[in-house]
Parts: structure tokens; sequence; C-alpha cells
């Protein structure tokens, strides 16, 4: 059975590539196929990823200092893949990857990170975080409004639909009207002893852009200013935050995995603001042993137990944040790491491969059945590819 993995592009390695690390490790001898492929050589071999199919966008001027502004051009260039020789495609979709054109003897399985948001719900964010004005702004919206047609249409086109978090699939419901189990994404688990003795500091961690609300977690440590925040993360919101920070908030800028899971294990708590599809880095923190403060809206509803390794804020503003830390701060004691810890376990690698590997054999299967064949067990030979059960 030859298989192609189709994933929107390759830039730099978030949530979704490690995804895409994990599907490559259930299907090793897949061929890939992304938009463009940007990623240095030290990122590729992190996610275990060889040579790539890149479409014509590869070639265009500027496409790697400024993709965003091709978005017009994705859906025309995702559709000219030839997957004609291939039994089974599966597409790693946050935007176009669904889109692939694909025939009625083949099984496409989309895993949903998350319908374009920017078209859908956030398009009013989107354009007002822009700066478009006059006839920039409507311009925007009318290729928003094309973008959401195309996406409508072609959300018809895989035969099984997965979705990284309950909140996703609740989202793919409302914008196309199809159903999609539920497999979350794979996190990487921490292997170190549990620290005996925390620091004195929250943590924050992320890319510093406005819809991760790190300004509101800043904001709320001035109406805290006996408590100490570190925010790790670099990004365009940089230099405005310190500007607004307290001597109680410090900056450490970019920090590697490594650090990052060292700050996460001597944190009193991890504070996250962002209403995430799931958020991987949550996760994380809990891996780590550290109890989560979090904004109670999407996949943090779903990766944070509330009074057990975390609690929730209701808004994500400076007064409901800092109501969470002191709430916190009061019961600080009843929080585990291992219950943290064996929290953050439900969302393994090795669990992500078996359920990821399931779902699409179940969905092979089907397609064998209406098609009148007999399915080969691709599922099986994935996993003793990915490490065994």
């Amino acid at each position: 059975m030859r298989v192609a993995v189709i994933h929107d592009w390759l830039y730099v390695v978030g949530g979704a590539e490690l995804v895409l690390k994990e599907i490559l490790a259930c299907y090793p001898q897949a061929d890939v196929f992304t938009l463009f492929d940007f990623l240095s050589p030290a990122d590729r071999r992190k996610i275990g990823l060889g040579t790539t199919t890149t479409s014509f966008l590869q070639k265009l001027p500027f496409m790697k200092t400024h993709h965003r502004s091709f978005l017009p051009l994705m859906p025309i260039a995702i559709e000219q893949f030839d997957l004609s020789g291939y039994d089974l495609v599966i597409s790693s979709s946050c935007a176009v990857a669904k889109g692939v054109l694909t025939g009625p003897d083949q099984v496409h399985v989309s895993y949903v990170h998350s319908p374009m948001r920017y078209a859908w719900d956030l398009q009013h964010s989107y354009l007002d975080q822009s700066g478009f004005k006059g006839l920039k702004a409507a311009a925007a919206r009318y290729l928003l409004h094309r973008l959401r047609i195309w996406d409508s249409r072609t959300a018809a086109g895989p035969n099984v639909m997965l979705a990284n978090s309950a909140f996703i699939a609740r989202r793919i419901r409302k914008v196309y009207s199809r159903e999609a189990s539920v497999v979350c994404p794979p996190v990487t688990l921490s292997t170190r002893d549990p620290v005996t003795s925390r620091g004195n500091h929250f943590l924050a961690a992320s890319r510093l852009v406005p819809y991760k609300n790190i300004e509101q977690i800043v904001r709320a440590f001035a109406l805290l200013p006996d408590q100490q925040l570190i925010v790790a993360g670099d990004g365009p919101e940089a230099a405005r935050l310190r500007a607004i920070a307290g001597p109680n908030v410090s900056f450490a800028g970019y920090v590697g995995n490594e650090e990052l899971r060292r700050l996460m294990a001597t944190a009193r708590a991890f504070v996250f603001a962002a209403e995430e599809d799931f958020g991987i880095i949550t996760v994380e923190a809990q891996s780590e042993g550290t109890p989560v403060l979090a904004l109670g809206r999407g996949g943090s509803r779903e990766t944070v137990i509330e009074g057990s390794t975390g609690l929730f804020f209701d808004e994500p503003t400076p007064q409901a944040i800092a109501r969470c830390v002191s709430d916190f701060i009061e019961i600080e004691q009843g929080f585990s790491p291992h219950d943290c810890r064996r929290n953050a376990s439900r969302f393994s690698a090795r669990r992500f491969r078996r359920e990821f590997t399931e779902a699409v054999q179940q969905a092979v299967r089907q397609g064998a059945k209406e098609r009148g064949e007999v399915a080969l067990p691709v599922a099986f030979a994935g996993l003793i590819g990915a490490g065994g059960l």
C-alpha cells in the first residue's frame, strides 16, 4: 500500500510538525508533500524528515520571508499535487492540506489541527490586528470569503476527519457539518525525577504575539507585586511587554527546550492565558510536575483537571488572572507533582501512534469494504516501525 502524507507547510517546528513526526514514525515509507519547505537540516533531523515534494510556491520570490502574503494561492497550489498513485492519503491540516484531490478508490484521512480560524471565527480579530484599512480591508474580507467557500467545499473530500481535541471536533461540526473522532496530539513527556524544591517564580512561556495574551499576564503580576513572574519566549511584542512590566517580572527571551523544561520544573505554577486548540505546552508543564493556571476555554479544559492539576480563570484579564494566582497560593500545598505527571501521561507519543493507526486502519477497512476488497494491515506495520505497541 502506497502512502502519501500531506502537510500544509514546513517553516518552523511547532506542534503540528511534532504530530507530523509521529505520523511519519507510523508510516516511515510514506512520501511527504507540502506547499513549501524551508526547514533547516537540524529541524529536519528533529522530526525525522527526509525529502519532500513541494508546490510551485516554493520557487516564488519572497516566499520564505512573506509566506502569509501568498495565502490566496495556497488552495490552488494544494490541488496541483498528483496523488493518483497512492492508496492511502493522510493530510495534516491547519489550513489547506485537507483540500488535496483524491479519487473514489483512495482513502483520505485528514488530521485537522483546526479549521482556518482567521477565515472563520477569528476573522474580525485577524483583520483588526492586520491594520488593514479602506480598500485593503475590503479586499481581505473578499479573499477570506472566497477562502471560506473553498474550505467548506473541500471538507467533503476526506473519508475520515480526526480532530486534535473535543474543542476542535465541535468547531469541525459547526464549520463543516461533519463528525470527527478525537485523537489528541503527542506530547514529549519528562523523563527526569520531580524536583525536590521549587523556585519562587511563576512561569509564562510562548511566542510573544497578541493572541497569546502574555500582556494580560504581565499586567496581572503588576497587581501582585510580591509574586515573581518569568516570561520565556520572543516575538514582536517583546519590547512593548518589557516596557510595561513591573520589577517583579523578568524576561528570559528565547530559551531552548532543555532550559524551558528546567524553568517549568522549578516553577510554582505555569500561567497560560490563550484560547488554544489543544495547548501542548500545558501538558509539558504538568509532565514536569507543575500545576497550570489557565484560561478555562479551548483545549485547556481537556488537558488540565481543575482542583487537581491546576485552576481556571474565566476571562483573559489582569484582574481574573491575578485572582486565580491568589486562589492558587492559598491552596498551593494541595497540588501534587505526581498528579500532574500522571495526568500528562495520558498524552504520550505512544498513545498517539496507537490511536492514530487504529483510526487509519478503520478507514482503510471501510474503504476496502465499499470496494469489495480485503484491507491490508497498514496500522500493524506502522506500529512496529514506530517502536512497538
